[in-house]
This record gives structure tokens, C-alpha cells and sequence, in this order.
């Protein structure tokens, strides 16, 4: 199971919301900065699309064409007006998903992906319980409401970190304006984002609206500042633009990122040095209280041979936040260009590299094979 450690916060002072049920999460260290009534379950409307948009692309071709069926272009709701028969590619059906919201794009590429609707709902509830969401149960990937499909502000924000940190989903969910080839007429489809965090907050990025009737207005959005990336999940909001701007300004102004370790930076009485930043987002009050352990390898281990030295971990509150590799200090892993520590590592599209692509559906196979073995 893929979880981030969910650090508990001092608190600086509140923020108020409107919401029934918020979450504030800096993406990449997939930090909890601010919850209320977080793992409260509740409908989530098309906040589902964002689970819908990244099992697409994990388990799909963006290239391949999507065959629209009946049941796709009957399905009630918001819709890019998909017609019985239609084809168009996985990646620009994704374009309509996120920002038109389309449930008929929903069901096409669910049929398409999953092979039938259970068949890719099935690999919904596996992703979710993948990234640790113990309290979401998803049902379709629309997002209509139905008994059982459920989730938490708490849940959506781990999601939430979990696909910004793919390249093909953050460039779809930025995207303002999008067109696609229309097989039926001869205009292109245009979509605009229905997501107005794009137009009116500064650095906004992504990233999904929802409503339904019974779910309410529900939102997630995310921004950019000074290298620093966080998303808001709010849930039954009558005033989520609003609400989203003032916890946006509050994580960025009371949890800026705070540069724990620079990259050669050399560890106390020994000779080896920290072979990556790290930064985390602290509280003022927190910044002298991270702590840090450093761990040697034993020198016949295969890491020590291959350039490692050893781990330097950082913890909060008792609680790992973040580890980097040492290494010698003329070690030609310091030359290396540097990534975020948390960064997404496999940034390539999937049907740009055929090797990828084989590579995790043989992990997929195998993985099936012990899971039908146990």
C-alpha cells in the first residue's frame, strides 16, 4: 500500500469554511495541513472523475481509439454530447472527462479501460485501496449518485496528491481550452474548464469540480507558488471559490516549504555528505524540531558497493516524514541532476515508451497471479 504520513499539526490560526467537510494537502510530501470533518463519508459527485482520469492512464494507451457505446451515449448528466459508434482517442476523451465533466466520456472510457464498467470500478477500488483511502467505496466513474459511493475530504486529498504527481494528469487538469477532432460535423469540439480556480486565483493548476443533488457542490483545486504545490478538497460548499482561495492563502502563507538538508551538505563527524535537498512544509514553531537520523550501510551490502553510504531520515513529531541517500563526498552521484524528493519518477507519457508500458502490464500479470494464488 502507497500512504504518506499523515504528520498531526500544531495549530496556527484557524481558517473558517463553509464547507461540510474540507481538506488542505501540500501535493508533494502529501502533508495534512488542514481537515475538518476529514474522514466524515460523504457523496463526492464528480470528484470522482479525478480517480476515473488516473486509472485511465495508468491502465490505458492514450493513443488508442475509444469506441463510444449506447450505454456511454445515453448516460444522464453532464456530457460532451459523445454519439453511439463515435471513436476518439483515450487521451482527448480524458480532456472531455475533466474538463467538461462528460459521463458519457466517463463510460466510454470506462468500458474501454476496464473492459465493462465492474470491470474498471474494480480497478478504481484497487487504486484507491493502494493509495490507503480506508473510507471511499466507489460505485461508477461518473460520479452519480448512488447508494455506497462514497469518500472523505481526507480520502479525495490523498488522491488528489497521489495524480498531481503524473505528468499526463497535471497537464490535462491545467488545461483551460481544449479541442478535439468531431467525426460527425465539421467544427472541432471546443471545451472550456469548468474550473474557475484557473481564471481567478494566482498559480492555479488543476483540478476537478462535482455537483449533484444530493452530493451539493463539491470541489478540488490546486496551485502553485514558489515551487510549493497544494490542493483543497471541499465537499457540500455553497461557497467553495471562495472558501478554496482563503485555505489555498492560508497553507501557503503558514506552510511554506522550509529546505531541511541542501544536496552536499556535509553529516557531523563523518565523511560523507547528503546526496538530495529535502524540504518539507513546517509551521514556523516546527522548523527546529524536525529530527534527523542518519543509518550506515554495512560495507558488504550491494548498495554500499553500488555508491550509497547510507539513509539520513527526518521525522516530526515523532513521525517519518522523509529519508535521502548519503554518499561519499567525491561520489559522482552529487554531480547527478537532482529531483525532488518527492517527485514523480516516471514522467513520460505511456505510449511514448513501449518498454514502460510492457513493464507494468508484466507487474500487473504477475501481481493478478499471486493475488489468484492466495
Amino acid at each position: 500500500m502507497l500512504v504518506w504520513p499523515w504528520v498531526a499539526v500544531a495549530a496556527p490560526p484557524g481558517v473558517q469554511t463553509n464547507a461540510e467537510s474540507a481538506a488542505l494537502v501540500d501535493v508533494a510530501s502529501g502533508r495534512l495541513l488542514v481537515s475538518k470533518n476529514g474522514d466524515k463519508q460523504m457523496r463526492i459527485a464528480s470528484l470522482t472523475k479525478i480517480m476515473t482520469a488516473i486509472t485511465a492512464i495508468e491502465h490505458g494507451t492514450l493513443s488508442d481509439p475509444v469506441k463510444v457505446s449506447g450505454n456511454a451515449a445515453g448516460k444522464e448528466g453532464s456530457s460532451i454530447y459523445l454519439k453511439a459508434g463515435e471513436e476518439m482517442s483515450l487521451e482527448n476523451m480524458l480532456y472531455g472527462l475533466m474538463l467538461r465533466s462528460g459521463n458519457d466520456a466517463a463510460t466510454a472510457i470506462a468500458e474501454h479501460v476496464g473492459g465493462s464498467l465492474e470491470g474498471f470500478v474494480h480497478l478504481m477500488n484497487e487504486k484507491a485501496e493502494m493509495i490507503g483511502m480506508t473510507r471511499s467505496r466507489f460505485k461508477n466513474p461518473s460520479g452519480l449518485d448512488e447508494e455506497g459511493h462514497l469518500s472523505t475530504a481526507n480520502d479525495m486529498a490523498k488522491l488528489t496528491a497521489y495524480a498531481m504527481r503524473n505528468p499526463v494528469f497535471r497537464d490535462i487538469v491545467k488545461t483551460k481550452t481544449k479541442s478535439a477532432p468531431n467525426p460527425n460535423e465539421d467544427w472541432d469540439y471546443k471545451w472550456s474548464n469548468k474550473n474557475k480556480m484557473l481564471s481567478i486565483y494566482e498559480g492555479a493548476d488543476g483540478v476537478k469540480t462535482g455537483y449533484t443533488k444530493l452530493a451539493k457542490r463539491c470541489l478540488v483545486s490546486s496551485a502553485t507558488r514558489n515551487g510549493q504545490q497544494l490542493a483543497v478538497v471541499t465537499l457540500n460548499d455553497p461557497d467553495d471559490w471562495l472558501d478554496h482561495r482563503k485555505l489555498l492563502d492560508h497553507g501557503f502563507r503558514y506552510y511554506p516549504l522550509e529546505q531541511v538538508v541542501k544536496k552536499g551538505d556535509r553529516i557531523e563527524n563523518m565523511p560523507i555528505v547528503v546526496g538530495q535537498t529535502f524540504s518539507y512544509p513546517l509551521l514556523e514553531e516546527e522548523r527546529s524540531t524536525v529530527r534527523k537520523e542518519a543509518a550506515l550501510l554495512d560495507p558488504n551490502s550491494s548498495a554500499y558497493r553500488l555508491g550509497e553510504r547510507g539513509t539520513l531520515t527526518f521525522s516530526l513529531n515523532g513521525t517519518k516524514i522523509g529519508s535521502v541517500p548519503l554518499y561519499d563526498e567525491n561520489s559522482p552521484r552529487l554531480t547527478a541532476k537532482e529531483q525532488a524528493t518527492f517527485e514523480f519518477q516516471e514522467s513520460v507519457r505511456y505510449e511514448e515508451s513501449g518498454f514502460l508500458l510492457w513493464r507494468l502490464q508484466l507487474q500487473e500479470v504477475v501481481r493478478r497471479l499471486f493475488v489468484l494464488q492466495e
